[in-house]
């Protein structure tokens, strides 16, 4: 188990965890939470090695094998799957000793190498580096690409995926879902039910949290407090114990002014002097209950419109993309919608698919490609971009940010514009004192997204365009996010990971994918179902795919391959399916005829399920015959045998153990095949 047991922590002068104690138990998936700054990555630097206590004990099984997930952006030409795959620090190991047993002959290192590797798993491990990159959103075609050749959230997700496939007791995870799109998020969060060691994960998500931890440790005030449940359950367990406090502390002044006012009225008497030092002492005694300080949670509102243009767009036939050396290359097209006053729309979709383009195209920081995209009369635009730097200058300050927006807007825009009133205003969003002349370049990820709030919110939009405006805000105010929505007037096209912000906001979906722009007929829990289903379906895709290639001509003969069920893309009912139909209730034949029908379709499928269920026989055959060819190989391993028959007969075995894995896959896909048909 994890214990700490009055540990002090110090970063600087700041004292980040004052006699803080606290147990954590194997297994345990643990939420790590708090205010940005209250010393959570701390708390990780402590249980990871960077820092060590600066008072108290600090206890973490030695043997235990860590995971977590690197933050610098990796910069290698290694393949995807290679720089994935080398996160399984014991399988590389021992690939390194196998190397250097064969370059020295030693022929019983080999042998015992080879066991290892065995029990490591490294007869599938590529297929689980790879698992893990599709899951988390990379295509088929991206497995073998440079690590270089993506984008610094691609390489982020390769990082995540590194450190999933490392084996573990402890995993870290530092706001794991940041660079993930709803669906790798969904996909996260099965993996991480299933991971059997303990977890701890910082993250702002709310959703995220109720779905993979049970446990909860709140960091306030420099001290560790751990609440049973999950994120939901915290706060709940939390309001309870605030109102306890505040009570028992309100009942406790009472106490102490009644002491109070005993001494101060008779400390001067000699006949009551004692009495007064004993209550002296007792206030003194008294273990103070310290008053509820309720954190200052930060709050704001979006400003009435000025007007309410209807409808707000109006979308015909466009082609929404980007131009590579004067060439249009469009990702959505044919789009034509209607963007009305006072809707809430999200928009869903895979990374890739067009949602910031489209975003970015109506935010008129991308030119459209074809059609036409009409705006309403007085339609005034708030922008949010995933990047926040994409509206922000790094080396400006906020209070010059300001003053050039009230520049732009001019006396127009009905709002105060000088430099004292600007201040105020960013006073409101917890930009106050030297923090206003401090450069944007060196604020962190939050404080760049509240300065964007900022100036949304004094333009005065009557449509807000948010393209990921929860990714560094914590979960507070996250929460006063949602509730400004909530009470704004205007239109709010929004794309988020935040199922909890999607949820509270958005009264209905638009669907971005495969090119074009849909509505989405259902909830986000219809939403996350579908999401489960389409990744199985290019799962299986894949599996077909590659199974095609690796065997053009195996035992999987024509005549077997045409059995084969099509892909969901390729047809709406399986081959196999079709053949064993029931015929509709009213055909109009008679009874002979419809048994001679029926005996017809019996013949087709036993000619369509004959070559499967021969090379079932032949799979079969072959396991019983690997088997007891590995059962003789261990026999011999248990005599004595020379360095050179032990390694021949460890890479024998090895062998022997990949082929059966291959079986045992084709096995499985056989038997689904049959009973599909039957």
């Amino acid at each position: 188990m994890i214990n700490l047991k009055n540990v002090t922590l110090r970063r600087g002068t700041k004292v980040l965890l004052d006699q803080a104690s606290v147990t954590l138990n194997p297994g345990e998936k643990v939420g790590l939470v708090g205010r940005n700054g209250a010393g959570k990555s701390t708390l990780f630097a402590l249980l990871n090695g960077t820092l060590h206590e600066d008072g108290g004990d600090f206890e973490m099984p030695k043997a235990w094998r860590m995971a977590q997930v690197a933050q610098n952006m990796p910069e290698t030409d290694q393949a995807a799957s290679e720089f994935v795959l080398e996160g399984d620090t014991r399988l590389a190991e021992l690939r390194a000793r196998l190397v250097q047993a064969e370059a020295s002959g030693d022929g019983m290192e080999m042998a015992h190498v080879y066991t290892d590797l065995a029990d490591a798993g490294d007869h599938d491990a590529l297929p689980r580096a790879e698992a893990l990159i599709l899951g988390l959103g990379f295509r088929v075609d991206e497995l073998n690409q440079p690590v270089n050749s993506f984008s610094g959230g691609w390489r982020m997700r390769l990082q995540l995926a590194r450190a999933l496939m490392c084996p573990s007791d402890i995993l870290l995870l530092d706001e794991p879902t940041n660079h993930l799109d709803l669906d790798a998020l969904v996909w996260l969060e099965a993996w991480l039910q299933r991971y059997a060691g303990t977890m701890i994960v910082i993250s702002h998500d709310r959703e995220f949290l109720d779905a993979v931890t049970d446990v909860t440790l709140h960091i306030e005030h420099a001290k560790l407090t751990r609440y049973g449940g999950n994120y939901s359950a915290f706060e709940i367990l939390r309001a309870q114990q605030m109102e306890l406090q505040q009570a028992s502390f309100a009942k406790q002044q009472d106490k102490i002014a009644h002491l109070q006012k005993f001494i101060n009225r008779f400390k001067a008497q000699a006949s009551k002097a004692k009495q007064a030092q004993s209550r002296v002492k007792a206030l003194e005694r008294m273990e103070k209950v310290a008053p509820l300080l309720a954190e200052a949670e930060f709050t704001f509102g979006f400003k009435e419109p000025n007007n309410l243009p209807n409808p707000m767009l109006a979308i015909s036939e466009a082609s929404f993309g980007y131009t590579v050396d004067n060439s249009p290359k469009a990702i959505l097209q044919g789009v034509s919608k209607s963007v009305l006053a006072g809707q809430r729309i999200g928009i869903l979709g895979a990374n890739g698919q067009g949602k910031s383009t489209l975003v970015k195209t109506i935010a008129r920081t991308m030119p459209l490609l074809e059609g036409t995209l009409t705006e309403g009369k007085g339609l005034n635009i708030g922008y949010f971009a995933q990047q926040e730097l994409d509206v922000l200058h790094p080396q400006d300050t906020p209070l010059e940010h300001m003053i050039r927006l009230a520049k732009e807007l001019g006396p127009n825009s009905g709002e105060p514009s000088r430099e004292q009133d600007l201040r105020n205003y960013l006073g409101t969003f917890n930009f106050s004192g030297d923090m206003v002349k401090q450069t944007v370049g060196t604020m962190s990820g939050g404080e760049k997204a509240r300065l964007v709030l900022a100036m949304i919110v004094w333009q005065r939009p009557n449509l807000l365009l948010l393209d990921e405006p929860t990714n560094h805000l914590d979960l507070a105010t996250r929460e006063a996010l949602s509730m400004a929505l909530n009470e704004f007037e205007g239109t709010v096209m929004l794309v988020s990971h935040d199922r909890a912000l999607l949820r509270a906001v958005c009264d209905e979906f638009w669907m971005v994918g495969r090119g074009k722009v849909e509505p989405f007929d259902g909830d986000l829990d219809d939403y996350q179902r579908y999401l489960l289903d389409e990744s199985k379906r290019l799962r299986e895709e894949a599996k077909n795919t590659a199974r095609d290639a690796a065997m053009p001509d195996s035992s999987v003969t024509a005549e077997a391959a045409a059995a084969v069920p099509a892909t969901p893309q390729e047809s709406t009912t399986t081959p196999l399916k079709a053949s064993n139909a029931s015929p509709p209730a009213a055909t109009g034949l008679s009874s002979a005829e419809q048994r001679k029908l029926d005996a017809q379709k019996r013949q087709q499928l036993a000619a369509q399920t004959r070559p499967l269920k021969r090379e079932l026989e032949q799979n079969e055959q072959r396991m019983a015959h690997i088997e007891a060819e590995k059962a003789q190989l261990e026999q011999q391993l248990s005599s004595p045998l020379s360095p050179a028959e032990i390694a021949e007969a460890g890479r024998r075995l090895k062998a022997l153990s990949d082929e059966v894995n291959t079986l045992e896959e084709r096995w499985l896909e056989l038997t689904h095949l049959l009973e599909v048909a039957a």
